[in-house]
């Protein structure tokens, strides 16, 4: 129980720095992505503010937590990802990320703060991107599928057993 609340507190102070820096206006992001209005003044540089105050935080809460705890306060161990590798995977993910981040203005953390804005536009982004996370787990989980036979319409369990009879059959 305690492990939720810290998160739901740690969500809340998140999404309330996410408000305050006014991150959750699409526009606001829009304007910094928006190279070719530096010339004319319409380049809006507060993104690059608040992202170098976050890396500036988030680089002293890890030295000073890392340096000070083996582990965290209410887990048995730091979930750090072990993969030190740069793959294709990770490189079309943040591709699409950031076309998408740079299409509507919103990146996942500061949708979900938006919501209590209760804008259309906002709710609409947010259903779109949970249905796209769940489209790519069911493909993932399709093409990741040990048994996956693409020409099969077969279950995977029939399939495979369709398979081994035939062998066994001399077919």
């Amino acid at each position: 129980m305690i492990r939720i609340a810290t998160a739901v507190l740690a969500g809340l102070l998140f999404g309330a720095g996410l408000a305050l820096s006014g991150m959750i206006d699409p526009a606001v992001v829009l304007a910094f992505l928006d190279l070719g209005g530096i010339g004319d003044g319409r380049w809006n540089p507060s993104l690059a503010f608040v992202m170098a105050g976050a890396v500036i935080v988030a680089g002293l809460g890890y030295h000073l937590i890392f340096r000070c705890r083996r582990t965290p306060l209410f887990a048995s161990s730091f979930q750090l990802s072990a993969t030190r590798t740069v793959e294709s995977r990770l490189i079309t993910g943040a591709a699409l990320f950031g076309l998408g981040w740079g299409l509507a203005g919103y990146c996942p953390g500061p949708a979900i703060a938006g919501l209590g804005l209760a804008s259309t536009r906002t709710w609409l982004f947010v259903a779109a991107m949970l249905a796209g996370m769940g489209l790519f787990e069911l493909a993932a989980h399709w093409i990741t599928r040990p048994s996956h036979h693409p020409r099969s319409c077969l279950p995977a369990s029939d399939a495979s057993t369709t398979r081994s009879a035939g062998r066994k059959a001399g077919r």
